[in-house]
């Protein structure tokens, strides 16, 4: 179901962030992440002069190959544009994920890791969603095309708490993952 209907309007400033997995043959997994902010009418920029309407301020990439227990193994960082002559000048500081666990405290360290002036705001943030996206990859490959037949892993820790359906004392755990189960037992 779409929004309701609005009031007469004008497009000003489109952000769009998409985020793609893929199995690799090697058994990793290669998480993209691709931003571009575009204006719907054109303006003037210091270092790019003209930028015309629907063409990016930002176009940006970034590729995160992970391993089954969500470990940074690759880090490729692409800006193909922005606003500032030094934007590009950041991105080998990203390579300060290499290493680091996707699960819980992943934000918070890729902002101890890349926040504010060590790192681009525009890249950080699509690092939240690319790390959802690799949990959905990661999590459930087994149930993914190639491996239809089997079941996810249930011994796996489920997402105990991240959202109210899968809330510890909630029916989905208590149903699916009762080892995680926190809620009435009593009946």
């Amino acid at each position: 179901m779409p929004l309701s209907p609005n009031v007469d309007r004008d497009p000003i400033h489109t952000r769009a962030i998409e985020c793609k997995s893929y199995r690799r043959s090697d058994g990793l997994w290669d998480i993209e992440g691709h931003l571009t902010d575009v204006k719907a009418y054109p303006f003037l920029n210091d270092f790019r002069g003209e930028v015309k309407a629907g063409e990016p301020l930002h176009d940006m990439w970034i590729r995160l190959t992970v391993d089954r227990e969500f470990i940074v193994q690759q880090v490729e960082v692409i800006t193909d544009a922005g606003p500032y002559a030094l934007c590009p000048a950041i991105l080998p500081s990203f390579q300060k994920l290499k290493g680091l666990k996707i699960g819980p405290g992943w934000n918070r360290r890729v902002r101890e890791n890349l926040g504010g002036a060590r790192g681009c705001a525009h890249l950080v943030d699509m690092l939240k969603p690319m790390a959802t996206v690799a949990f959905h990859t990661v999590r459930w490959s087994d149930s993914a095309p190639s491996n239809s037949d089997r079941e996810p892993d249930k011994l796996v820790r489920p997402p105990v708490n991240t959202c109210h359906v899968w809330a510890s004392g909630g029916e989905k755990i208590r149903d699916e993952y009762p080892a995680f189960y926190t809620g009435d037992t009593t009946g």
